[in-house]
């Protein structure tokens, strides 16, 4: 399985306009979200086209070239989050960090804003539906999808299992509670949901970080209940 974007030809379209599924190793269609469009690292948003999500990947096809689609399987999106804040991105949308399945960064000539666009450079996909209210309900069925395709050999305590929400103003923290400061958010997202791809659902890792307040009220009690003379 490549890691990284792939071109969806017009080959790997059906009858229906719809992309090929491989039923026989189980893909299924999750959703359709028309009127979508997508920017692909530093490049403008292409003209809007219908997105697709299976079981196994992302894919995006254009309303008015059949030739042009993109698609990326789930194993390769890092991370994916909802960007609501005008100063990091223009448009409400879904941001998603792909691996590329190299270490290496993109050169300083940015070579993703080339007019001849090169897939395996592109760390970066923004899905933009044109209806902004729909941005949850693909948030959430990225994250059920997501579940579905955990990476190979992966344990159940790695340190994918990151969460953004309000209060942490944009800083990753772990499913632990521990700092992860070190760990580099590409982009400044204000009031942002995220999820890092394999690992605790949101939910789940919002329950490990709550702190038990009962220790607390306990801990007062017994304070009280020591004698005045106790030195």
């Amino acid at each position: 399985m490549a890691l990284g974007l792939t071109n969806i030809s017009e080959d790997d379209r059906n009858s229906d306009g719809h992309p090929r599924l491989d039923a026989e190793n189980g893909e299924e269609l999750m959703h359709v979200q028309p009127g979508v469009s997508i920017a692909l690292g530093n490049r403008a948003p292409e003209p809007s086209g219908t997105l697709f999500i299976s079981t196994e990947r992302v894919v995006w096809l254009s309303d008015g070239e059949r030739t042009k689609g993109y698609g990326v399987d789930f194993v390769s999106i890092s991370l994916h989050a909802v960007s609501r804040d005008p100063d990091a991105y223009s448009s409400p949308c879904i941001y998603c960090q792909i691996d590329k399945g190299d270490d290496e960064e993109s050169d300083g000539s940015d070579s993703e804003c080339n007019e001849d666009l090169d897939l395996s450079k592109i760390s970066e996909m923004r899905l933009i539906p044109s209806d902004p209210s729909q941005l949850d309900n693909l948030f959430n069925i990225f994250c059920e999808c997501a579940a579905l395709n955990p990476e190979p050999g992966e344990d159940d305590e790695e340190e994918n299992e990151w969460i953004f929400g309000d209060e942490q103003n944009g800083e990753a923290i772990g499913a632990d509670g521990g700092d992860a400061s070190e760990w580099h958010f590409s982009e400044n997202l204000a009031n942002p949901i995220g999820q890092a791809n394999g690992g605790h659902d949101l939910a789940h890792s919002v329950l490990e970080l709550q702190i038990n307040d009962q220790r607390f009220e306990d801990a007062e009690e017994m304070e009280h209940e020591e004698p005045d003379g106790h030195q």
